[in-house]
């Protein structure tokens, strides 16, 4: 098959580091000093190519997942009581769908509305446009104006014809995260748009009356990085959510609706699905791209280790692979733990493979899977994640971001 032919060629599509060094230094020495010393693995050494065919998949799936989430019965499924009222008018910025892409076809892992890489993976790919290698790219040159666009449709959704002003881009400790590079990037872009934009804190915001502050200035639009997805810990910021002081995006509606992994048992049980009048040709489509997944409950303990070796384990709320564990490695002492509850279990899908040899190193095979970004239904960004180990990690020589070129 072709596209194995060239994921496993040492020699094809090695990503321009020159150009991409050049382009990271556009964004100023300091900028590129930080990044390259704080994220020494940010981005892969080569690209990875899927087929046309796996990319309409993907597609496909997408929007199959968006008809069901449209469903009042799906609403009623997995939104708590507490959230089945004032559901915000915003879609949710940069959701992310990860997928394993493998002989067997594609593989929806997990949904994510609060991905990140978005921007990284625009530097990236801009970077490469002129580099002559086989397949398309997979997003436009204009990618930037893309994502300002989405960010003022979500203003427009919540707020009208009101001018915005200003966007706080928010995370707990913004300045030590592993993405705060991206975050100086998200800032450069909408000032470049003509906003007023900060990087914050949550305990930095002020909630008044009339709306969230920040030395001063009140905050018309928040760009959400916070991995606390219901705002449970951040109760004066959940409370201006709720109260409509603040567009914020994404937002724990959109988690709830996408992201919650518990989600994903709905998605693959049939007939729950026939239960939500879920169209037959759509459900065809859910389960031909999504692994069985199950939660793991602790009466099922017998059962589940003596099969725990099918199965991959992850917590229902986690993200970024943190406590996730493939069966075959677990061990009792975790599994115990696993047991307890909170969590789920998803059927094995292997991830895709890059062959490629790093710093002259005798040629290794590295996993990958692919990142969707998404906005309202549509994929406006491709990119891979290239990894050694058990989940992407970011701290693989020669692994991290990578472009993805679609063959015919």
């Amino acid at each position: 098959m072709k596209i194995n032919n060239l994921n496993n060629d040492v020699h094809s599509a090695p990503t321009d580091r020159a150009v991409l060094e050049q382009a990271m230094h556009m964004q100023g020495a300091a900028w590129q000093q930080l990044t390259t010393s704080r994220c020494p693995y940010l981005f892969a050494e080569a690209a990875v190519f899927i087929s046309s065919t796996e990319m309409q998949q993907m597609r496909s799936l997408i929007h199959a997942i968006n008809q069901v989430v449209a469903l009042p019965a799906w609403h009623d499924a997995v939104l708590p009581e507490s959230k089945k009222n004032n559901i915000p008018r915003s879609h949710g910025v940069f959701f992310g769908y990860d997928f394993h892409v493998n002989e067997e076809g594609v593989h929806l892992i997990e949904i994510n509305t609060n991905a990140g890489g978005g921007l990284l993976n625009a530097l990236l790919l801009n970077s490469q446009q002129q580099v002559v290698v086989a397949g398309q790219m997979t997003a436009d040159a204009n990618v930037e104006q893309i994502f300002i666009e989405m960010f003022l449709r979500e203003w427009r959704l919540a707020r009208g014809d009101q001018p915005l002003h200003s966007i706080a881009i928010v995370d707990e400790n913004p300045h030590e995260q592993y993405f705060y590079p991206e975050f100086l990037l998200a800032q450069k872009m909408f000032e470049r748009a003509g906003f007023l934009a900060a990087i914050v804190d949550p305990s930095e915001l002020e909630m008044l009356a009339d709306g969230v502050h920040h030395q001063g200035q009140k905050i018309d639009l928040i760009y959400n990085r916070l991995t606390d997805f219901s705002l449970q810990h951040h109760p004066n910021l959940h409370s201006a959510y709720q109260k409509n002081l603040v567009v914020l995006t994404p937002h724990p509606h959109a988690y709830a609706l996408y992201a919650d992994k518990q989600n994903l048992t709905l998605l693959t049980d049939v007939n729950s699905l026939h239960a939500m009048a879920v169209p037959e040709e759509i459900i065809t489509i859910l389960q031909a791209g999504i692994p069985q997944t199950r939660l793991v409950l602790a009466q099922d303990a017998e059962d589940w280790w003596a099969q725990r070796k099918q199965w991959f384990f992850k917590p229902a709320t986690g993200y970024g692979g943190k406590g996730s564990y493939r069966g075959a490695n677990i061990t009792r002492k975790v599994f115990g733990e696993i047991i307890q509850g909170g969590y789920v279990a998803q059927r094995m899908a292997a991830p895709g493979l890059r062959v490629m040899s790093v710093a002259e190193a005798a040629p290794a095979e590295f996993k990958f899977d692919i990142r969707c970004y998404v906005y309202a239904g549509e994929v406006q960004l491709v990119a891979a994640r290239l990894y050694q180990g058990q989940t992407t990690n970011f701290r693989t020589v020669g692994g991290g971001f990578a472009v993805v070129r679609v063959v015919d």
